[in-house]
């Protein structure tokens, strides 16, 4: 049995005396102040050393245990048993460990920087407590049995307990709170475990034999913490020295951080009225804060923005410098297959190592507290592809971050980042724990410091001539702006850098047009590139093209798939027929075997799929495939206005027509971000042929609106498309009949609505083209019920299927005289929209969009309309009665003659508006502002005004009674034309 009082006693020693003369300590392992104070307080060592004396004696916080073991041999003049070495080794050992921590972790390093208390316990503020832990140390006992323990397992061992007690009271002390303190102190433990394996390589023979007996039956493999410190270093510290796409240099070579902006709750903008912070700032101050620890932090951004980039880098500067009070894991959300009813459950098989799978208890062990850096949210791919869906996630994430504030078992914090609009429809129904904050582009300060960096990887003159480019008179403002995005910044300078670009490329360029020719040239860029790589030689034009056809089908079938990757079987399936693009694979695959195509698409953007096997491939950035898929939908519509196109004198049969859109669009919706690149591709060829196209697509249009194609005998093309589906794309389980049918059909409304905005435009177009989608009112073709119909059909994919995929292209729709009664519209884009005549009675308008259309005449009786913008609306002659407009902006709107009898405008934006002869008879207009509006002739009979601004308003002429409720009524004093008797009611000249 081994005393500790009495072997430390024996030993009492200075701490100077564990450095040998002439030693210096290699600079990071020096020992630290809070390191040395702790070592007092464990009553270890006399308190006559001063930290400038420690530094002078070269002491290393690496080299305590081996040291400290040797003095105690030469004072004891014989080999030492092995519970005297562990007594000694241990608690040194310990002690490395936490300077080794202090050395990494900045909230250690916080307190190292406050002046040593190097004083005795006993004259410490703390000395009862820090007396009653350094005694029950001394009185320690250590057998044979106990040194076995802490040698077999050290983290779980009686010693490691005692030690663990000191150290977390000693960060008290110091500041830290209790539950950070337990979590550095069983780390602290943990790694004390490699410190007596260093130190035991020191040790005499007797007591290394046996040491190594006990050493054996720790099963590292097992253990979490081994676990966690593994994903770390493979999965988190690898990040940031990726390559970028197939440079030489890595992210964190071009890393600059950007800043970020609050985004309104409620509106889902940015509050320009809030300073920009930079984001690392922001999400350490989040993680700082303990009022915040409810708070689900949110990053959006739009793409190419450098979401991703910031969790790569973001995840490996926690690992540093907050780990283990925060353990960074990385997401990416794209890779998630399966969702669990419950989050902890669809983190665990996320996360797929030993800490998480073999351990169900993993979230509640309070000696781990994790930062899960949720990737993508716009990638996740869900059962159904619904928003419903995706809302339901957020709300699981909500529930679980409430629960980790709740249990003091948990205390994990998360990070979501995502496009803005994969939160379209969802706006109003998304959980209010959310902090969110937007990306912005790069300011010129932070694009000074991306230049600095580039000239490190390319030298001065060609960083010197690539801003001189940009800085050129012309080069479009377009192209400006966009290199204020991180990766269309790095395409330009990439390919400026290897003479591929020039300011004659962007001549006329303007708006989505620059940025397809950014995308255009990268390709252009990467076929020259790599082309002598692939075949060992120079390809023909013929090749080239088929390469680039090579690469949009690609494109079409990553986004088809919905997981942002694809099977490149799937991929060389879809180019059957295409003669060009099969030779280039047969001519490669002589070259490089069976992978030539998997290996031809990794070196255009491509990479092989996270967890695949070999058999699938992603883009390595989603904008790259979701132009390349909009390069491939343009190919084919081409095609259907094209006499001779693919070798055929006349057009592309109807028939063909037909089963060429359910092939493209008979998987899901499409996105804006396709559709915008689409429309300008389409709009810059010379072989669009905008009037025919949509004579086309109207036909299939009305077609599939009677329901031909799915009430067709099998197999019908909906069917041959599913199949199609299922086939090659077995993981997207959502995908059946109705959906093929009803995407098909929603896909190509929404390219009819493009058509006729593109057309609207153009005065030799906008008397050719023109989509009504419930067809022209008084023509034969019209029926009101069309697209109320189209709604009800489309539910079938969901609830709000018709809006998720459809809602945010209705802008500027023609939808008058449509019947929407009791349509679900809630949060849908419809600005400029025509309205006139509409049948929008008991209709769910809340937070919708509109403002500038055109609703005179409308029926709105009794709808929801809260919170809707509605600026600058014609409402003239609308039903207004008793509809909710609480909160609305109607500001600037014209409502002469709208009845608006018992509706209700509760902290309404009246601002303004032309409300001339409008009945608001038993209206509630409580809180609202109706500041400038004019009200002339307006019936305000029993009207709650109460609290309502009518500040400069116009009430010449107006009906009341004495059941108005006037009540704290806001500017009457300046309000124009009030009447005589009127004034005489309330009292005032």
């Amino acid at each position: 049995m081994t005393n500790f009082k009495q072997i430390w006693q024996f030993l009492n020693t200075d701490f100077r005396e564990l450095a040998k003369p002439g030693d210096v300590a290699e600079t990071g392992t020096e020992i630290t102040k809070f390191a040395l104070e702790f070592a007092l307080a464990l009553g270890l060592f006399s308190a006559t050393a001063s930290p400038a004396g420690i530094a002078i004696a070269g002491l290393s916080g690496a080299k305590l245990a081996i040291q400290g073991v040797r003095l105690y041999r030469k004072k004891k003049r014989q080999e030492l048993s092995l519970e005297e070495w562990v007594a000694i080794a241990s608690p040194l050992a310990y002690l490395e460990s936490f300077n080794e921590l202090v050395q990494s972790n900045d909230l250690l390093q916080q307190v190292n920087l406050q002046p040593a208390n190097l004083q005795p316990a006993s004259a410490t503020p703390h000395a009862n407590v820090a007396q009653q832990q350094s005694v029950k140390l001394g009185e320690f006992q250590l057998d044979e049995h106990l040194a076995r323990n802490v040698l077999t397992c050290f983290h779980e061992s009686e010693l490691a307990q005692v030690l663990n007690q000191v150290l977390s009271n000693q960060l008290q002390q110091a500041g830290i709170n209790k539950y950070d303190a337990e979590i550095l102190t069983a780390w602290v433990a943990w790694k004390t475990h490699q410190h007596l394996k260093k130190a035991l390589e020191d040790a005499d023979s007797s007591v290394k034999q046996r040491a190594e007996l006990y050493l054996a039956g720790w099963r590292q493999e097992s253990d979490k913490y081994y676990s966690i410190n593994t994903y770390l270093d493979e999965q988190i510290a690898t990040k940031p020295l990726e390559p970028v796409f197939y440079e030489t240099f890595t992210f964190k070579d071009i890393y600059v951080p950007l800043k970020v902006q609050p985004v309104n709750p409620k509106k889902g903008e940015i509050d320009k009225d809030a300073e920009p912070i930079e984001i690392e700032i922001w999400a350490k101050e989040i993680l700082a804060d303990a009022q915040k620890q409810d708070k689900v932090m949110f990053i959006q951004g739009g793409p190419g923005r450098g979401k991703s980039v910031f969790c790569r880098m973001f995840a490996d500067w926690v690992r540093q410098h907050l780990h283990p009070v925060w353990t960074p894991i990385l997401i990416r959300l794209r890779d998630i297959r399966t969702f669990e009813k419950s989050f902890e459950k669809t983190l665990q098989a996320a996360v797929g190592c030993d800490f998480a799978t073999n351990d169900d208890g993993w979230l509640t062990d309070r000696n781990t507290r994790f930062l899960f850096l949720l990737d993508g949210f716009d990638e996740l791919v869900m059962e159904r592809g619904t928003s419903q869906e995706l809302k339901d996630f957020l709300w699981q994430v909500e529930d679980f971050q409430g629960s980790c504030q709740r249990n003091s078992e948990k205390g994990h914090r998360v990070l979501i980042t995502g496009r803005p609009l994969a939160l379209q429809g969802i706006q109003g129904r998304m959980p209010p724990n959310m902090e969110r904050v937007e990306l912005l582009p790069m300011d010129d300060e932070l694009q000074q410091q991306w230049f600095s960096k580039w000239e490190t990887q390319v030298g001065g003159d060609k960083n010197f001539a690539f801003q001189q480019f940009l800085q050129d008179k012309r080069c479009p403002d377009r192209v400006r702006e966009l290199a204020k995005e991180p990766l269309l910044l790095y395409l330009l300078a990439a390919m400026h850098r290897d003479g591929k670009l020039t300011v004659e490329m962007f001549e006329g360029a303007s708006g989505v047009g620059a940025k397809i020719l950014i995308y255009e040239q990268s390709l252009e860029w990467v076929l020259t590139e790599q082309r002598p790589e692939w075949l060992n030689r120079e390809l023909t034009g013929q090749e080239t093209a088929g390469l680039r056809r090579i690469l949009a089908e690609a494109g079409l079938c990553v986004v088809q798939s919905g997981g942002e990757c694809a099977a490149v079987k799937t991929i060389e399936s879809r180019l059957k027929g295409d003669d060009s693009a099969i030779e280039l694979i047969q001519q490669a695959r002589e070259t490089h075997g069976e992978d030539a195509l998997k290996n031809a698409l990794a070196a255009f953007y491509l990479q092989a799929a996270a967890g695949d096997k070999g058999g699938s491939v992603e883009f390595a950035h989603k904008s790259f495939g979701e132009f390349l898929c909009a390069e491939r939908l343009k190919e084919s519509i081409e095609d259907w206005t094209q006499p001779g196109r693919k070798r055929q004198e006349f057009y592309i049969s109807t028939d063909q027509m037909d089963r060429e859109i359910y092939d493209l669009f008979g998987y899901g919706g499409l996105t804006p971000e396709i559709v915008e690149y689409l429309m300008a591709l389409l709009a810059a060829s010379t072989e669009f042929q905008p009037v025919k196209l949509f004579n086309r697509l109207e036909n299939f249009y009305l077609r599939w609106c009677d329901g031909e194609f799915i009430d067709a005998p099998p197999e019908n093309l909906p069917q041959k498309k599913m199949r199609q589906m299922k086939e090659q794309t077995p993981e997207v389980k959502w995908i059946g009949l109705r959906q093929v049918d009803i995407y098909a059909g929603l896909n190509v409304t929404i390219l009819l609505l493009e058509l006729h905005r593109y057309a609207q435009l153009k005065d030799d177009l906008k008397d050719q083209i023109a989509f009504f989608p419930c067809g022209k009112q008084d023509t034969d073709s019209f029926n009101e019920y069309r697209l109320l119909r189209s709604i009800a059909y489309s539910e079938c994919i969901g609830i709000r299927g018709f809006l998720e995929t459809v809602g945010q292209f209705l802008f500027g729709a023609d939808l008058s005289g449509a019947d929407l009664s009791g349509a679900d519209l809630n949060e849908v884009d419809l600005r400029d929209a025509n309205l006139s005549g509409a049948n929008l009675r008991g209709a769910d308008l809340n937070e919708v969009d509109l403002r500038d259309a055109n609703l005179s005449g409308a029926n709105l009786g009794c709808t929801d309309i809260i919170g809707a913008n509605l600026s600058g609306a014609n409402l003239r002659g609308a039903d207004l009665s008793g509809a909710h407009l609480d909160e609305a902006d109607l500001s600037g709107a014209d409502l002469n003659e709208a009845d608006l009898n018992g509706a209700h405008l509760c902290y309404a934006n009246l601002r303004g508006a032309n409300l001339i002869s409008v009945d608001l008879s038993a209206g509630n207009l409580s809180s609202a502002d109706l500041s400038s509006a004019d009200l002339s002739s307006a019936d305000l009979s029993s009207a709650d005004l109460s609290d309502a601004d009518l500040s400069d308003a116009n009430l010449e002429n107006i009906s009341w009674d004495k059941y108005i409720n006037w009540g704290n009524v806001i500017g009457l004093k300046t309000t124009k034309n009030v009447p005589e008797a009127l004034k005489q009611q309330l009292g005032f000249d």
